[in-house]
Formats: C-alpha cells, sequence, structure tokens
C-alpha cells in the first residue's frame, strides 16, 4: 500500500495523507492530469469515478461523478486555483448535487497536492485537506472520508503499473 502515514488534525481543521509510489513525478503527475487515469482512481474500489470536466489550469474545474454498485451517485467538484506542473497543485474541493451545482450543505476544503522526489527514486506525495472548521473535518470523516482516501489511494499503483 502506498499510503505511508494519515494525520487527522481536528483542532486546525486538516487532513495530511503522505504517500509514496515507485515511479517519476511527471508519471505520477499524469494521474491527476489525465482525466482517463484520474478515473481509475478517484473514488473507491466500487464507487469508480466518470469525469465530465477536466481543465487542471488556474481557473479551470474539474466535475466527475463516483457511481456505487447499486446505482447511487455521489458528484463532486474541483475549482481549481494553482497548478506548478508536475509538482503541485491547489483545489478547492467540494461535493455537488446531480446536476454539477456545488451542494454548500456539505464541507468543502481547501486540498493542496505536492510530488516530490523519494530519496532512492520514486516519488514521494503529500495531500494536505483543510477544512474551514473542526466541525466540517469532523463530518467528512463521520462519512467515511479516510476510509475511502486509503482505499482509492491503494488503487494507484494498479494504475502506475499500466501503460498510461
Amino acid at each position: 500500500m502506498p499510503i505511508i502515514s494519515v494525520d487527522k488534525d481536528i483542532e486546525n481543521a486538516t487532513l495530511t495523507v503522505v504517500a509514496e509510489y515507485d515511479a517519476p513525478v511527471e508519471r505520477v503527475w499524469q494521474l491527476y492530469a489525465d482525466p482517463r487515469q484520474l478515473e481509475r482512481f478517484w473514488g473507491p474500489p466500487g464507487w469508480p469515478a466518470t469525469v465530465m470536466e477536466h481543465d487542471l489550469a488556474p481557473g479551470g474545474r474539474v466535475t466527475y461523478v463516483m457511481t456505487g454498485p447499486d446505482g447511487d451517485k455521489s458528484a463532486g467538484y474541483w475549482e481549481v486555483l494553482e497548478v506548478e506542473a508536475p509538482r503541485r497543485f491547489v483545489v478547492v474541493d467540494g461535493f455537488a448535487h446531480d446536476d454539477g451545482r456545488p451542494n454548500d450543505e456539505l464541507p468543502r476544503t481547501r486540498m493542496e497536492l505536492t510530488l516530490g522526489e523519494r530519496a532512492g527514486g520514486g516519488t514521494a506525495m503529500t495531500v494536505v485537506s483543510t477544512y474551514d472548521s473542526p466541525e466540517a473535518l469532523q463530518q467528512v470523516l463521520d462519512m467515511g472520508m479516510e476510509e475511502g482516501v486509503r482505499a482509492a489511494m491503494g488503487q494507484i499503483d494498479d494504475v502506475l503499473a499500466s501503460a498510461a
């Protein structure tokens, strides 16, 4: 499993995930830059994502729907704030209604993903999600966010092993 740690800091409303991959930074970046690769892991097993819109550039937007085994759907979006390819991006990550409109009744987060070379080769990835409040972080944790992140990111090695 590529995840090294998941740190929940309720007081500071942050969730930090650290993972390592046996692939170069540029290859790991492609997981997020290519919507077809993103679909293969953005969602836990059994809840595959379909990316409808993918503009990973400042001011851009990424929209997706995850579909469960019983046909249940969960939509989401990224509002892209910053991009420093192939090392870093910052987005507002939120839940959406079926029609793609942001669902303001559920928490959103500022997600910063950073990629760097790992000593000895490969890539170290750090994802810091900062919520508006400790209560917002607790709400997504109660919804199973930590388990979902672990399961989704656990699929990345298989995507990396396949042809891009």
